[in-house]
């Protein structure tokens, strides 16, 4: 160390060379606090947006159904692929008849799994749009048969008894 630099040219050589470990934890810590607040509301806008593509996905498979049934005159669909696109690009048909998105037709869509089932010999239909992960991808369980009348639950699959979507 040369001797004939002061002490307080060095304290102040050294007070431009970078930032201090205080100064660090300072921002890291502003960080943190935005990221805790944040965070949580993001994943509860997500999830709202995954039970609000649930519902909309129910009402296309009502919709679906109801032109398979006037196109086909076979009652409703037999099983959810059936009213989703033929595999390869083919042309529709009463096993692919091209009526539902596909990410639905295939069973999964935003967080949700769909799940279908004809009654009553053609009848009649249930479908149920239960979340993959309660309390991450979606709070509500919903239900729909053939009165196209969209149900919920918050605790567990949604039946008939279910109160209405509004």
């Amino acid at each position: 160390m040369n001797p004939n630099i002061s002490f307080w040219r060095l304290r102040a050589r050294r007070r431009h060379a970078g930032f201090s470990l205080i100064e660090v934890l300072i921002v890291v810590a502003i960080i943190l606090i935005i990221a805790a607040i944040g965070i949580p509301q993001y994943l509860k806008s997500r999830m709202l947006a995954n039970e609000s593509s649930a519902v909309s996905s129910i009402r296309a498979l009502c919709t679906a159904n109801v032109l398979y049934e006037r196109n086909y005159q076979n009652g409703y669909a037999p099983t959810l692929p059936a009213l989703g696109p033929p595999a390869g690009g083919g042309a529709p048909s009463a096993a692919s008849a091209d009526v539902l998105d596909p990410l639905v037709a295939g069973g999964i869509k935003s967080g949700y799994q769909f799940t279908y089932a004809q009654t009553g010999g053609g009848s009649g239909f249930v479908a149920h749009a239960n979340p993959i992960s309660p309390a991450q991808t979606g709070n509500r369980f919903f239900y729909v048969d053939q009165s196209m009348v969209i149900r919920f639950e918050t605790v567990g699959p949604a039946t008939v008894a279910s109160p209405p979507v509004q």
